[in-house]
């Protein structure tokens, strides 16, 4: 008897072993009626068994071992697949995912051994398996890592958006006994309990703007006919009082109107800034420059501090990224990794990009933005 008529033929055996291994998988099983523990197997043995059945070329078991079997476009999920998003749904994590698929190859192939001697096409035979088998938990681990890190980003954003309302209360509070003149003590504990919450509010914004890209929502800009200049100016002047210990520097020139989303690009400056603190030495000023002279128009924020290596341009931009800030510099622990992401988002959504260059212990961000969407141009 082949493998692939033993499967279908013993299947009520195998699936009860794999419902019994499956309940041991705390606490996920807890509670879980044997057919959800169940679940997709008998879809998932019926697949393997009819791949047994057909025949293949080397390459193609070759690639399906790997986990690169060919997938038609806009197929529809595999029984592997499916399994996978409710095991995630359920609490498994992913070493119990993986090790409901060891138990099943150990349970088939001892079972159809038993039953059947092994002879030359069966040694064959189970090197099909195998190769079927690494196929589904190949689609199982992928499919389980993207809901995973559905369920994470949508958490993310729901914080990020809850925590906004609370926090506007320390700020307007804070604020409130900055005015109330009750002496010294009081006016240094409000000053720092807003120079928190702007630090806090800064993260909550990042960490929105991270849960929307990641989620494939994109930004959502408000754009306006804006004074550039004016919401730069208004941003440095937040973080000069946010970080009243550190010099930074403003320079704008040129016409700096254009139809932007102007606390979009503040929360741009404000990451590129608190990048510049962070990394630089604190005994140097961080330069911020905004030039209108051409369109697009040019921002650029400077600081002095090690050079970066070219090699690592490409990853600067990446999500929860942190580099080891310098011994004299500000604190790294405020910072999600986010702020250089954060920079790039904004930057391409206006239809603009950023650059990086070091040289000579200078580092500068460089981020141009056309005054106009690209599809409002000729308008």
């Amino acid at each position: 008897m082949g493998l692939a008529e033993f499967i279908v033929q013993d299947m009520d055996g195998i699936i009860a072993e794999w419902e019994a291994f499956a309940a041991t998988q705390l606490p996920g099983a807890a509670g879980m009626t044997a057919l959800a523990l169940r679940d997709h197997a008998p879809a998932i043995l019926k697949a393997i068994a009819g791949d047994l059945a057909t025949g293949q070329t080397r390459w193609e078991q070759s690639e399906k071992s790997k986990g690169r079997a060919p997938t038609e476009h806009g197929a529809p999920e595999t029984a592997a697949q499916t399994h996978a998003v409710l095991r995630a749904r359920n609490g498994f994590d992913i070493i119990q995912l993986v090790a409901e698929y060891r138990a099943l190859r150990a349970s088939v192939l001892r079972r159809w051994l038993d039953a059947v001697p092994l002879d030359r096409h069966g040694l064959g035979e189970v090197i099909r398996f195998n190769e079927a088998l690494d196929q589904a938990v190949a689609e199982s681990v992928a499919h389980f890592q993207d809901q995973v890190e559905t369920s994470r980003n949508l958490l993310l954003a729901m914080l990020g958006h809850d925590m906004r309302t609370p926090l506007s209360n320390v700020l307007m509070t804070a604020h409130y006994l900055s005015q109330l003149q009750a002496g010294d003590a009081v006016a240094a504990a409000a000053g720092r309990l807003l120079r928190s919450g702007v630090s806090l509010r800064a993260l909550i914004d990042d960490l929105s703007t991270f849960g929307r890209t990641s989620l494939g929502l994109g930004l959502d800009l408000a754009r306006a006919e804006l004074d550039l200049g004016a919401a730069v100016l208004d941003e440095v002047d937040q973080l000069r009082g946010a970080h009243p210990n550190r010099r930074i520097e403003l320079e704008i020139s040129g016409d700096t109107h254009g139809h932007w989303d102007g606390p979009r690009l503040q929360q741009l400056l404000r990451n590129l800034v608190s990048n510049a603190l962070r990394y630089g030495a604190s005994d140097t000023p961080v330069r911020v420059e905004l030039r209108g002279e051409h369109d697009p128009v040019l921002l650029q924020v400077t600081n002095t501090g090690a050079t970066l290596d070219a090699a690592a341009f490409g990853a600067l931009f990446g999500p929860l990224q942190r580099g080891p800030a310098l011994p004299d510099s500000e604190d790294s622990r405020d910072s999600l990794g986010l702020g250089l992401y954060i920079v790039r988002e904004v930057a391409q959504a206006h239809g603009g990009d950023v650059a990086v260059q070091a040289d000579g212990g200078l580092t500068t961000f460089s981020v141009h933005l056309p005054r106009r969407a690209p599809d409002a141009r000729g308008s």
